[in-house]
């Protein structure tokens, strides 16, 4: 009989190596099966909130942004500088991921090698793993429960979960090149965002530090957009045309959270299978690894128990704490990435000191920020001159 364990994990990603930790800690048998030599485009943040949460080392940070710069159409640039000693930190996908199902691994989760090919059943019932390891052999391992987290187009959830509707999906594209010292206009420790409709018509395109490396990218859910073209374009008007390119990664990223994320039964997905990467901002390793832990918890509360509406509770718990945010955010993607008019008034509002604050702050810790009301009030008819075109850009 083939072996069994009480969770089987599709991918390593920072959702399954989170969740097969954590599973692994509470004394569970984990196996965390992924696909070798994959790296996903990433432009690398990481937020004090996940640094803390997920006990993420110091040694994995390799570069501290102090500040971002917002860059319009026009060319109009706006500093959004982190007040006090606060930073956001930055990881290289490459090691950071190796790092994650290091961790699970040293906690007890056994790490397989392999291609995901389908969930089947066992005469008993019992879910089954079908993978392709490197020898192109098929092997099985019977699961009690299943975590899929294999990303945007998720063939566990394609394959488990029907219900998950068809979600918006942003092509992104990166290169992460070698910067020179002293090269010109760059700094180390801040972030470049360009709203402009030739790198990206609906989207955005980023310059993100790395320490001795930078992540050049974009993305857009336009169909025939040339993302390495858009690269090129950004990494000729910022001097860094001819820098060493160390490699080049692409994958579509979700843009909205999934309707329902397990079958009722004894699957559950995570991450970007979920769907769960901001809109707007694209940031998804942080709401990865939560992902990650709240289908931990609702798998062992389907092993401790035997009751499968368990599953369920991942993604009520996600949405009960971040759906608003996600809302907010997919509202301002649908309006302002919509065209170099409104990206240029979007740009000039990011100036706004209380803007800037209240970005900051609700980013930093992954919560809107309900102690200001007022400051709320002012930045809501900021907002709303600068949708009307009342406010000069």
């Amino acid at each position: 009989m083939d072996p069994t364990f009480d969770v089987v994990v599709v991918g390593g990603g920072p959702a399954g190596a989170t969740a097969a930790d954590d599973l692994a800690r509470r004394g569970r048998s984990v196996v965390l099966l992924d696909r070798a030599g994959r790296i996903k485009p990433c432009g690398g943040a990481v937020p004090p909130r996940a640094i803390r949460d997920f006990a993420i080392p110091d040694h994995l940070i390799v570069a501290r942004i102090r500040s971002a710069r917002i860059v319009a159409p026009s060319g109009r640039q706006v500093p959004m500088p982190i007040e006090g000693d606060g930073y956001v930190g930055m990881v290289d996908r490459e090691a950071f991921d190796e790092w994650l199902r290091g961790r699970a691994a040293g906690a007890g989760a056994a790490r397989r090698t392999g291609r995901f090919e389908r969930v089947s059943r066992d005469t008993d019932g019992m879910a089954v793993v079908e993978f392709t390891p490197p020898d192109g052999t098929l092997a099985r391992l019977r699961a009690r429960s299943v975590v899929g987290a294999d990303g945007a187009l998720s063939a566990v959830g394609r394959q488990c979960v029907p219900e998950t509707r068809r979600t918006p999906l942003v092509s992104a594209y990166h290169e992460i090149v070698r910067v020179r010292p002293g090269t010109p206009d760059y700094d180390g420790a801040r972030c470049d965002v360009h709203y402009d409709g030739r790198l990206s018509p609906d989207f955005y395109a980023w310059v993100f530090p790395h320490g001795d490396t930078a992540s050049i990218g974009t993305g857009s859910a336009r169909k025939g957009y040339a993302p390495r073209e858009a690269v090129a374009a950004l990494r000729r008007r910022i001097g860094l045309e001819g820098a060493e390119t160390v490699r080049r990664e692409g994958a579509p990223i979700p843009m909205r959270p999934h309707r329902r994320w397990d079958n009722g039964r004894d699957v559950v997905l995570a991450g970007d299978a979920a769907g769960v990467v901001a809109p707007a901002s694209g940031e998804g390793i942080y709401y990865a690894m939560l992902g990650g832990r709240l289908a931990a918890d609702a798998v062992e509360a389907l092993l401790a128990t035997g009751d499968a509406r368990a599953l369920a509770g991942a993604r009520k718990r996600f949405m009960r704490e971040h759906g608003r945010v996600f809302l907010i955010l997919g509202i301002m993607q649908w309006f302002w990435y919509r065209s170099d008019w409104t990206r240029e008034r979007f740009v000039k509002m990011c100036g706004d000191p209380d803007v800037q604050r209240l970005t900051w702050e609700s980013y930093m810790n992954k919560e809107l920020v309900r102690a200001k009301p007022v400051a709320h009030v002012k930045i809501f008819f900021k907002d709303l001159a600068h949708l009307l075109g009342l406010a000069r850009a």
